[in-house]
């Protein structure tokens, strides 16, 4: 039984169905999650601190710069305590593209949805591509799929050092450090790093000082070798980001034996550099938990997670929904909610079920009418689920008790779980249902990998499901991810080999000008799930007489950047915040920088570039009370 909130259960073949005698069994009254702390309870909480005694003030941080985007963060922080005591997460920006696709040929969501993010378009593309070959019933032959595959496996390649040493990264380099934890510097010039021999820095203050923005070794390599994976995307697409060579039931490009050896030239470099990557990123939290134990909780919160699954057995998608669960599991990472770090279920039906969108605080209107109350194999929907949603925007002025994002609260059977290219370690980890490979292994704790030789030797390497969630190990399991990423992507080159010696060369389902004969009249519910660097993604779409009726994304900023849900459960930011001690020296208040809330919402790459503003000065803080226990002003 996966389901603890939502009324649902299963017979004895494995149907969901409702429990019986439940007059209305998704009333937010009848299936509630058990909630700490309700907003009321929060606010009273703070108002007995200001007028016992204590520093509070509230910060406004905007803005938190996205790409794609924007995001701003309001913090009420105790600094006597050294505690955070509520956040609030707002996205600031309305984007629109479920409202533009509306009415439009489903070919075009493609390349519509493909600009909800500038970072990320190639997955966006490539979720838009499976939803509409679902709807259309095109299964793409081995070879495209295997494609898409080395594609988003370059995506990732991009995607993971872009995060590690140009967005997060610089919050833990010499320049940051040496102003906002000057305590540590002396302890870093000493501390001899374990992984000098993969990453060649013999202290700590030598590897902060690679880490600096722009002047640093590492952060110039981690530029480079962005620009390396968008090559590799580039040779297998004609174009990144916003491919135009991905179509439903496969790939447009021309894939020739030469294609694949300019991959493979490029993805041999990787190997060296990601056993460098994984150093550095292995050494990083060690010094940081030796120095202050404070730091296993920066960014803390229960390991709840959710993923859809990566990159596709050839062998096994058939675009069906009927068959999802099925060819899910045979993704090379495995679909998964894990709750209260347990794995709770792997089937993509269960996780498609258990979503349900709230827009209580956020800058939409409810919707209402006509709902699907199943999907197509019986399994029972929300009336907030992505396929009844509808987008209604309705901006409205800021209130935290009422609306203030435009970002929705996406919940799985309403618990809040967080997104991340990390969370296919946890489910891939321990589920233990990927194929058989010589280069990736899942124990049920931990997996293995086996990384190649190039200029150095090859090298066996273990990512461990960790002991504490935080904002550290959200590092190290983005650089574990880039290697597991890596070497799927050389798996599904060897699988390309295979192919073309075989043969094959079809990488499109049929013809694209035979695509207007495959849209359908009648009316079509379908998904695409798929994944980008930051997590979770899925796109959902309606179709009726051949024109998209309706169309949902689900990013995994929306996820972790969601804000209060209808039981006053604060989503992963705002948690994760709240979680997190005050740390740095804050006897003069004036020059309290945060750094750590900083490095929690930075730890989930919410989609942004490295730049977070923080002004504690003049015309930021919207309130400050200072009291005393003699009751003068």
């Amino acid at each position: 039984m996966c389901f603890k909130n939502l009324p649902i259960e299963f017979d004895g073949s494995g149907q969901a169905r409702l429990k019986g005698g439940i007059a209305d069994p998704y009333s937010f009254s009848v299936s509630r999650p058990e909630v700490r702390m309700t907003d009321a309870e929060r606010e009273s909480q703070i108002n007995t601190l200001i007028a016992r005694n204590g520093h509070v003030k509230d910060l406004n941080m905007d803005p938190v710069t996205r790409v794609a985007g924007a995001l701003a963060v309001n913090v009420t922080a105790d600094l006597d305590s050294g505690t955070y005591l509520d956040a609030r997460s707002q996205a600031t920006l309305f984007r629109g593209y479920e409202v533009i696709a509306m009415g439009r040929d489903p070919r075009d969501a493609i390349f519509i949805t493909s600009r909800a993010c500038g970072v990320c378009g190639g997955v966006h593309a490539h979720a838009s591509a499976y939803a509409i070959e679902m709807a259309m019933g095109l299964a793409p032959p081995p070879l495209a799929t295997v494609v898409r595959n080395m594609q988003e496996a370059a995506e990732m390649g991009y995607d993971n050092p872009l995060h590690l040493y140009l967005l997060a990264g610089p919050d833990y380099s010499e320049l940051v450090v040496k102003a906002v934890n000057p305590e540590l510097w002396p302890l870093a010039e000493k501390w001899h790093c374990p992984g000098e021999k993969q990453h060649g820095f013999k202290t700590m203050a030598d590897l902060m000082s690679a880490l600096n923005p722009l002047t640093g070794e590492l952060y110039r390599e981690g530029l480079e070798f962005t620009r390396l994976s968008r090559e590799m995307f580039v040779i297998l697409a004609g174009k990144y980001p916003h491919p135009q060579t991905v179509c439903p039931g496969g790939v447009s490009s021309t894939i020739t034996l030469q294609t694949l050896n300019e991959y493979h030239s490029k993805l041999g470099r990787i190997f060296d550099y990601a056993q460098r990557l994984l150093a550095v990123w292995d050494d990083i939290p060690e010094f940081f938990y030796e120095a202050d134990e404070r730091y296993t909780k920066v960014g803390s919160r229960p390991v709840n997670l959710i993923d859809s699954g990566f990159w596709d057995d050839p062998y096994a998608y058939d675009a069906t929904y009927a068959n999802c669960s099925e060819w899910g599991d045979r993704r090379w990472s495995t679909p998964g909610v894990v709750i209260d770090g347990k794995l709770v279920t792997t089937r993509l039906t269960d996780i498609n079920i258990g979503w349900e969108e709230f827009v209580e605080h956020s800058y939409y209107e409810e919707w209402a009418g006509d709902r699907y109350e199943t999907d197509e194999l019986g399994n029972p929907l929300s009336p907030h689920h992505q396929w009844n949603k509808r987008t209604l925007p309705k901006p409205t002025g800021r209130s935290w008790k009422d609306k203030y994002s435009w970002a929705t609260s996406p919940r799985w059977d309403r618990h809040t779980v967080e997104a991340g290219a990390y969370a296919r370690l946890f489910t891939t980890a321990m589920a233990q249902r990927r194929p058989p490979s010589d280069l990736i292994e899942s124990t049920g704790t931990s997996l293995k990998m086996l990384i190649p030789k190039g200029l150095i030797a090859e090298r066996a390497v273990e990512w461990t499901i960790p002991e504490h969630w935080n904002a550290f190990e959200r590092n190290r399991g983005r650089a574990y991810h880039y290697v597991f990423s890596q070497l799927v992507g050389f798996e599904n080159l060897l699988e390309a080999y295979k192919l073309f010696r075989s043969g094959e060369r079809r990488v499109s389902a049929v013809p694209p000008s035979e695509l207007d004969k495959h849209i359908p009249t009648d009316e079509r519910r379908s998904v695409g799930w798929w994944g980008a660097g930051r997590g979770w993604l899925s796109h959902h779409l309606v179709m009726e007489g051949g024109k998209i009726a309706n169309y949902q994304i689900v990013t995994p900023s929306t996820i972790n950047a969601s804000p209060r849900d209808p039981w006053d459960q604060p989503g992963p930011y705002e948690e994760a915040v709240m979680n997190t001690p005050i740390i740095e020296d804050v006897s003069d208040p004036s020059k309290f920088t945060s750094i750590d809330m900083l490095r929690t919402i930075r730890s989930f790459d919410p989609c942004m570039p490295c730049t977070t503003h923080v002004d504690t000065g003049h015309g930021t803080i919207v309130r400050e009370v200072n009291t005393c226990a003699c009751g003068a002003d």
